[in-house]
C-alpha cells in the first residue's frame, strides 16, 4: 500500500531509496520552459510529470523509428503529498502497485485514492525558500493560496548554478535572478494548489516517468516550439476548439505551423540564463520569430553558427520519419531543441581561462590559451545537440483507444511546420556564412 510514512529524505538521484517504506523526493524540474503540467525532478536521469491516460498509451505504442525523437518512457509511479501546518507541501512517489489504485480511463488526468492514507508528516530538509513574487490570475492572492504554495524543497539540490533571468515584462520577473526557470515555478505552484484543492482525502496520484532529456547537457540551452497548424485534439470541446483555433490564427501557428512556447538560452558575457515564456512567443510575428530564433542561437558573443548543421540533419531525419506515419497527428504536442550553451569555442575558451586565473598557473599557459593553440575544442568536432518530441495528451493514430476520427495521410500541418523551421533555419545559416 502506497502510505506516506515517516521516511528519510534528502537522498537524490542514484542515491535515491524505492526499496520498502522509502520513497523518492520529488522536486521541481529547473529547466522546464514551457506546457501547463508540472515536471518534477525524479533523478539525474529522469522526470516524472502527473499521468494522462492517452498520453501513457500513446508512449507505450510508438512506433521503433519514433523513439529516437521522443523521450524514454520508463513507467508510472504513485505520487503522495503530505501539507503541514505551515503550509509546505511535499511530494513523494513510490512504486505503482496496479490493484492499489482505481482504473483511470473515466479521470484522463489523475487518479481517486481507493482509500485514504496516513497523514504522518514527512522529514523535511532545514533549508527552505520562501517565493514571495506571483504573477496576478497564477492563484488566489489570499494568505492561505501563497502558503500552500511553498516549497522546502526548494533548496540547493534542485538550484542551477547559474541565474535564470526572464525577459518577458508579463512575467512579474523581469528584473530578478532566480536559480530555477520562473516558468518552471508557476507550473509546480499551479500543480500543488491544484492536488491542494481538489480534495483533502485525495493523496495518490499516478505520474509518468520519462527520460530527462537534457541531462546531457551542462547548460542546457532549451527552445519549446508548439508544432502544427491545429492544435486541439478530437475530443476537444466546440468551446475550447475555438479558443485554440483562436490562438492559432493569432499566431506564427497558423502562417509557419510553429510557434515559440518557452525559451531559455545560456550567455556567456553575463553567465545567466535569458528566458521567454508562451506568451511573447504568441505575440510574434513570422519576423519576430526569426528573431526570437537568432536569439535562441546567440551566446552573448557570438552566433552559433555551428548549431545550424546538426540541428538541421535532425529536423530532416525527423521530418523523413514523420512523413511516413500515416493516420498519426500530434495535436498540441511540442517540438524540444536543445543544445550546449558552453559546447562553443567562445564557452571553453572563457570557462578555461577562468580556470587559469582560479589556479593562478604560470603566464606561459595563460598565453597558450590566448593563442587557442592546444586548449580550444577542435574546430572539426561538432557540437551536440538534441530534438524531442513531448507532450502527447491529444495525439491519436488508426486504431488507437478506438478513437472514432480517423484521419488519413501523414500530419501535414506537423510537417509545415517542420519544413518551415527547417527553411528559416537554412537562410540564417546561408545570411551568416
Amino acid at each position: 500500500m502506497c502510505v506516506c510514512q515517516t521516511m528519510e529524505v534528502g537522498k537524490y538521484g542514484k542515491n535515491a531509496s524505492r526499496a520498502g517504506d522509502r520513497g523518492v523526493l520529488l522536486e521541481p524540474f529547473i529547466h522546464q520552459v514551457g506546457g501547463h503540467s508540472s515536471m518534477m525532478r525524479y533523478d539525474d536521469h529522469t522526470v516524472c510529470k502527473p499521468l494522462i491516460t492517452r498520453e501513457q498509451r500513446f508512449y507505450e505504442s510508438l512506433p521503433p523509428e519514433m523513439k529516437e525523437f521522443t523521450p524514454e518512457y520508463k513507467g508510472v509511479v504513485s505520487v503522495c503529498f503530505e501539507g503541514d501546518s505551515d503550509g509546505y507541501i511535499n511530494l513523494v512517489a513510490y512504486p505503482f502497485v496496479e490493484n492499489e489504485t482505481l482504473e483511470q480511463d473515466d479521470m484522463p488526468e489523475r487518479d481517486q485514492p481507493r482509500r485514504k492514507h496516513s497523514r504522518r508528516s514527512l522529514h523535511r530538509s532545514s533549508s527552505s525558500i520562501e517565493h514571495k513574487e506571483e504573477k496576478p490570475g497564477l492563484a488566489s492572492d489570499s494568505t492561505e493560496s501563497i502558503q500552500e504554495m511553498k516549497s522546502p524543497k526548494m533548496d540547493l539540490h534542485i538550484h542551477s548554478d547559474v541565474p535564470f533571468q526572464m525577459l518577458d515584462g508579463n512575467s512579474g520577473l523581469s528584473s530578478e535572478k532566480i536559480s530555477y526557470n520562473p516558468w518552471s515555478l508557476r507550473c509546480h505552484k499551479q500543480q500543488l494548489s491544484r492536488m491542494r484543492s481538489e480534495s483533502k482525502d485525495r493523496k495518490l496520484y499516478k505520474f509518468l516517468l520519462l527520460e530527462n532529456v537534457v541531462h546531457h547537457f551542462r547548460f542546457p540551452c532549451v527552445l519549446d516550439l508548439k508544432m502544427g497548424t491545429r492544435q486541439h485534439g478530437d475530443d476537444a470541446s466546440e468551446e475550447k476548439a475555438a479558443r485554440q483555433m483562436k490562438k492559432c490564427e493569432q499566431s506564427t501557428s497558423a502562417t509557419l505551423g510553429v510557434r515559440v512556447c518557452g525559451m531559455q538560452v545560456y550567455q556567456l558575457d553575463t553567465g545567466h540564463y535569458l528566458c521567454r515564456n508562451k506568451y511573447y512567443g504568441r505575440g510574434l510575428s513570422i519576423e519576430g520569430f526569426r528573431n526570437a530564433l537568432y536569439q535562441y542561437l546567440h551566446n552573448g558573443i557570438e552566433l552559433r553558427k555551428d548549431l545550424f548543421e546538426p540541428i538541421l540533419t535532425k529536423l530532416r531525419s525527423l521530418k523523413a520519419v514523420l512523413v511516413r506515419q500515416a493516420s498519426y497527428r500530434f495535436y498540441s504536442s511540442s517540438l524540444l531543441i536543445i543544445y550546449d550553451g558552453k559546447d562553443s569555442r567562445a564557452g571553453m575558451f572563457l570557462e578555461r581561462r577562468a580556470e587559469m586565473r582560479l589556479k593562478r598557473v604560470d603566464s606561459s599557459l595563460c598565453e597558450s590559451l590566448q593563442d587557442g593553440t592546444s586548449t580550444e575544442p577542435s574546430p572539426s568536432a561538432q557540437p551536440k545537440v538534441d530534438v524531442r518530441m513531448i507532450d502527447f495528451a491529444h495525439s491519436t493514430f488508426k486504431g488507437f483507444r478506438d478513437d472514432p476520427t480517423v484521419h488519413d495521410g501523414p500530419d501535414m500541418g506537423y510537417v509545415f511546420g517542420l519544413e518551415s523551421l527547417i527553411n528559416i533555419m537554412e537562410q540564417m545559416r546561408d545570411e551568416n556564412q
